[in-house]
């Protein structure tokens, strides 16, 4: 049997959690199973079990990639506010046109007693919770250092502030509709409000 590459191994990985991704936004978590993924994939049972091992091996890593792209990055030669906002108008975004479709399955994962007995995975609610509160305080700490920021709160009580708006708000309009949670004005006012914690110079925002 002829080697395969890494790379060929990376691409096909990526392929099945892209079609894995697509059946737990379709099915949520409790009714997705593997037959399900390796069908959306087109993949032998064989060669899904190669690279998982089973439904929640999956589940996870589709999670860990999707929390990775939604991390605010910044780019340090630009405004750090201007950048901050922008990412808070994409979740906006997001919100309002339910991308972030996967909040079903992640609900049903997260309160599954399976879950919640699962120490490999039980603690990655707060690693993720950890890992945004510490990229939105780096960025508020770059905004600082350059003379940007001269905010009025904590760094640590302005992140979580930030996550708590946006994580509430993605979860009660997914309940209720962005019409019903009003989800423009209270971006707006969450724009607003760290603009008085954060008190950023020479901006129009």
């Amino acid at each position: 049997m002829p080697k395969v590459s890494h790379s060929y191994k990376l691409e096909k990985r990526q392929a099945i959690l892209a079609a894995a991704k697509k059946v737990f936004i379709n099915k949520g978590y409790t009714h997705a199973t593997m037959e399900d993924i390796l069908t959306e994939a087109k993949i032998s049972r064989g060669g899904l079990y190669s690279y998982f091992n089973h439904l929640d091996h999956i589940f996870m890593d589709v999670l860990y990639q999707e929390d990775q792209q939604i991390l605010p990055t910044l780019d340090y030669n630009k405004s750090v506010w201007n950048q901050l906002t922008t990412w808070i108008k994409d979740q906006k975004k997001s919100i309002q046109f339910n991308r972030d479709s996967l909040i079903l399955a992640r609900s049903e994962f997260f309160l599954s007693t399976k879950y919640k007995m699962d120490k490999e995975n039980a603690s990655y609610l707060k690693k993720r919770y950890e890992l945004m509160i510490e990229v939105i305080k780096e960025t508020i700490q770059l905004g600082e250092a350059n003379g940007e920021f001269n905010p009025i709160v904590s760094k640590d009580a302005i992140a979580q502030f930030i996550i708590s708006c946006i994580d509430g708000l993605m979860l009660n309009t997914f309940q209720h509709g962005s019409a019903v949670t009003n989800t423009e004005e209270q971006i707006d006012g969450l724009l607003f409000s760290l603009k008085h914690m954060l008190c950023p110079v020479n901006t129009k925002e």
